[in-house]
Protein backbone atom coordinates (compact mmCIF):
# COMPACT_ATOMS: atom_id res chain seq x y z
CA UNK A 1 0.00 0.00 0.00
CA UNK A 2 2.76 2.45 0.93
CA UNK A 3 4.60 1.74 -2.33
CA UNK A 4 1.43 2.59 -4.24
CA UNK A 5 1.20 5.91 -2.43
CA UNK A 6 4.85 6.61 -3.19
CA UNK A 7 4.17 6.19 -6.92
CA UNK A 8 1.64 9.04 -6.79
CA UNK A 9 3.80 11.52 -4.89
CA UNK A 10 5.28 14.31 -7.06
CA UNK A 11 9.04 14.77 -7.27
CA UNK A 12 9.02 17.85 -5.03
CA UNK A 13 7.76 15.73 -2.12
CA UNK A 14 10.93 14.50 -0.40
CA UNK A 15 11.42 12.14 2.56
CA UNK A 16 12.52 15.11 4.70
CA UNK A 17 9.34 17.00 3.75
CA UNK A 18 7.27 13.99 4.79
CA UNK A 19 9.12 13.87 8.12
CA UNK A 20 8.23 17.54 8.61
CA UNK A 21 4.59 16.80 7.70
CA UNK A 22 4.58 14.10 10.37
CA UNK A 23 5.80 16.58 12.99
CA UNK A 24 3.23 19.13 11.79
CA UNK A 25 0.55 16.47 12.25
CA UNK A 26 1.65 16.00 15.85
CA UNK A 27 1.37 19.76 16.46
CA UNK A 28 -2.10 19.81 14.88
CA UNK A 29 -3.17 16.86 17.05
CA UNK A 30 -1.89 18.58 20.19
CA UNK A 31 -3.67 21.81 19.25
CA UNK A 32 -6.90 19.89 18.72
CA UNK A 33 -6.64 18.25 22.12
CA UNK A 34 -5.90 21.54 23.86
CA UNK A 35 -8.70 23.31 22.00
CA UNK A 36 -11.19 20.63 23.08
CA UNK A 37 -11.40 22.64 26.31
CA UNK A 38 -13.39 25.14 24.24
CA UNK A 39 -15.43 22.71 22.16
CA UNK A 40 -15.35 18.91 21.99
CA UNK A 41 -15.55 19.14 18.20
CA UNK A 42 -11.84 19.99 18.17
CA UNK A 43 -11.23 16.30 18.92
CA UNK A 44 -11.82 15.74 15.21
CA UNK A 45 -8.96 18.16 14.52
CA UNK A 46 -6.82 16.03 16.86
CA UNK A 47 -7.77 12.93 14.85
CA UNK A 48 -6.90 14.70 11.59
CA UNK A 49 -3.52 15.59 13.10
CA UNK A 50 -2.91 11.95 14.02
CA UNK A 51 -3.71 10.88 10.43
CA UNK A 52 -1.37 13.57 9.08
CA UNK A 53 1.31 12.40 11.50
CA UNK A 54 0.84 8.81 10.32
CA UNK A 55 1.03 9.89 6.67
CA UNK A 56 4.34 11.69 7.08
CA UNK A 57 5.92 9.23 9.50
CA UNK A 58 4.95 6.13 7.53
CA UNK A 59 5.91 7.41 4.10
CA UNK A 60 9.23 9.17 4.68
CA UNK A 61 11.29 5.98 4.85
CA UNK A 62 9.13 4.21 2.27
CA UNK A 63 9.64 7.03 -0.22
CA UNK A 64 13.41 7.01 0.31
CA UNK A 65 13.50 3.24 -0.31
CA UNK A 66 11.18 3.52 -3.34
CA UNK A 67 13.37 6.19 -4.95
CA UNK A 68 16.56 4.48 -3.77
CA UNK A 69 17.74 7.66 -2.07
CA UNK A 70 18.21 6.14 1.38
CA UNK A 71 20.71 7.64 3.80
CA UNK A 72 20.59 4.92 6.42
CA UNK A 73 22.26 6.57 9.41
CA UNK A 74 20.78 10.00 8.75
CA UNK A 75 17.30 8.61 8.11
CA UNK A 76 17.36 6.33 11.14
CA UNK A 77 18.56 9.11 13.42
CA UNK A 78 16.19 11.80 12.14
CA UNK A 79 13.13 9.53 11.95
CA UNK A 80 13.41 8.22 15.50
CA UNK A 81 14.33 11.62 16.92
CA UNK A 82 11.28 13.25 15.33
CA UNK A 83 9.11 10.33 16.44
CA UNK A 84 10.12 10.93 20.05
CA UNK A 85 9.44 14.66 19.72
CA UNK A 86 6.09 14.10 18.01
CA UNK A 87 5.00 11.61 20.67
CA UNK A 88 5.83 14.14 23.38
CA UNK A 89 3.88 16.90 21.60
CA UNK A 90 0.80 14.69 21.11
CA UNK A 91 0.92 13.46 24.71
CA UNK A 92 1.21 16.95 26.19
CA UNK A 93 -1.73 18.01 24.03
CA UNK A 94 -3.79 15.09 25.34
CA UNK A 95 -2.82 16.00 28.90
CA UNK A 96 -4.02 19.57 28.31
CA UNK A 97 -7.46 18.31 27.26
CA UNK A 98 -10.31 18.09 29.78
CA UNK A 99 -10.45 14.31 29.32
CA UNK A 100 -7.07 12.91 30.45
CA UNK A 101 -4.83 14.08 33.29
CA UNK A 102 -1.34 15.22 32.36
CA UNK A 103 0.27 12.81 34.85
CA UNK A 104 -1.53 9.83 33.33
CA UNK A 105 -0.74 10.92 29.78
CA UNK A 106 2.96 11.34 30.56
CA UNK A 107 3.09 7.98 32.37
CA UNK A 108 1.76 6.32 29.22
CA UNK A 109 4.28 8.20 27.10
CA UNK A 110 7.06 6.88 29.35
CA UNK A 111 5.80 3.33 28.76
CA UNK A 112 5.77 3.89 25.00
CA UNK A 113 9.27 5.37 25.01
CA UNK A 114 10.53 2.49 27.16
CA UNK A 115 9.33 0.08 24.47
CA UNK A 116 11.12 2.24 21.91
CA UNK A 117 14.34 1.95 23.91
CA UNK A 118 13.86 -1.83 24.02
CA UNK A 119 13.43 -1.95 20.23
CA UNK A 120 16.68 -0.05 19.65
CA UNK A 121 18.64 -2.07 22.25
CA UNK A 122 17.28 -5.33 20.88
CA UNK A 123 18.28 -4.29 17.37
CA UNK A 124 21.79 -3.51 18.62
CA UNK A 125 22.36 -6.81 20.41
CA UNK A 126 20.49 -9.21 18.11
CA UNK A 127 19.83 -7.41 14.82
CA UNK A 128 16.07 -7.81 15.23
CA UNK A 129 14.04 -4.64 14.67
CA UNK A 130 10.56 -5.25 16.03
CA UNK A 131 7.97 -2.49 16.00
CA UNK A 132 4.80 -4.46 16.80
CA UNK A 133 3.76 -5.95 20.14
CA UNK A 134 0.58 -8.01 20.60
CA UNK A 135 -0.29 -7.19 17.01
CA UNK A 136 -0.07 -3.46 17.67
CA UNK A 137 2.45 -1.15 16.04
CA UNK A 138 2.61 2.62 15.51
CA UNK A 139 -0.16 2.52 12.86
CA UNK A 140 -2.54 0.51 15.02
CA UNK A 141 -1.83 2.76 18.01
CA UNK A 142 -2.80 5.84 16.01
CA UNK A 143 -6.02 4.12 14.90
CA UNK A 144 -6.72 3.32 18.55
CA UNK A 145 -6.21 6.99 19.44
CA UNK A 146 -8.59 8.09 16.68
CA UNK A 147 -11.21 5.68 18.06
CA UNK A 148 -10.45 6.94 21.57
CA UNK A 149 -11.03 10.52 20.37
CA UNK A 150 -14.42 9.48 19.02
CA UNK A 151 -15.32 7.90 22.36
CA UNK A 152 -14.29 11.05 24.23
CA UNK A 153 -16.44 13.12 21.88
CA UNK A 154 -19.46 10.83 22.33
CA UNK A 155 -19.14 10.24 26.08
CA UNK A 156 -17.75 13.60 27.16
CA UNK A 157 -15.41 14.01 30.17
CA UNK A 158 -17.00 11.22 32.22
CA UNK A 159 -16.14 10.92 35.91
CA UNK A 160 -16.17 7.79 38.04
CA UNK A 161 -16.90 8.03 41.77
CA UNK A 162 -15.33 5.20 43.75
CA UNK A 163 -15.17 5.27 47.57
CA UNK A 164 -15.05 9.04 47.63
CA UNK A 165 -12.42 9.25 44.90
CA UNK A 166 -13.21 10.85 41.55
CA UNK A 167 -11.57 9.45 38.43
CA UNK A 168 -11.80 10.39 34.79
CA UNK A 169 -12.97 7.37 32.80
CA UNK A 170 -10.66 8.36 29.96
CA UNK A 171 -7.69 8.78 32.31
CA UNK A 172 -8.30 5.26 33.59
CA UNK A 173 -8.29 3.95 30.00
CA UNK A 174 -5.08 5.77 29.08
CA UNK A 175 -3.47 4.72 32.37
CA UNK A 176 -4.37 1.09 31.65
CA UNK A 177 -2.64 1.40 28.28
CA UNK A 178 0.41 2.78 30.09
CA UNK A 179 0.47 -0.22 32.43
CA UNK A 180 0.28 -2.57 29.42
CA UNK A 181 3.18 -0.77 27.71
CA UNK A 182 5.40 -0.88 30.81
CA UNK A 183 4.49 -4.55 31.34
CA UNK A 184 5.39 -5.37 27.73
CA UNK A 185 8.73 -3.66 28.24
CA UNK A 186 9.50 -5.65 31.40
CA UNK A 187 8.44 -8.99 29.91
CA UNK A 188 10.41 -8.48 26.70
CA UNK A 189 13.51 -7.30 28.60
CA UNK A 190 13.32 -10.44 30.75
CA UNK A 191 12.89 -12.74 27.74
CA UNK A 192 15.64 -11.08 25.73
CA UNK A 193 18.06 -10.99 28.67
CA UNK A 194 17.36 -14.66 29.40
CA UNK A 195 18.08 -15.59 25.78
CA UNK A 196 21.29 -13.55 25.71
CA UNK A 197 22.41 -15.13 29.00
CA UNK A 198 21.74 -18.57 27.56
CA UNK A 199 23.82 -17.76 24.48
CA UNK A 200 26.65 -16.57 26.70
Amino acid sequence: MLDVLCQWLPDWVTPDLLTAIGVLGAVVAAAGYAASNLNSGFLFLASFGLILNWFGDSLDGSLARYRQTERHRYGFFLDHSMDAFSNLVITVGLGLSPYVGMNVALFTLVGYLMLGVFVILSNHVSGAFRLSFLGFGPTELRLLLVFFNLMMFVLGPMRLHVLGWVFSLHSVSVGALGVVLVSLFLVNVYLTASELARQG
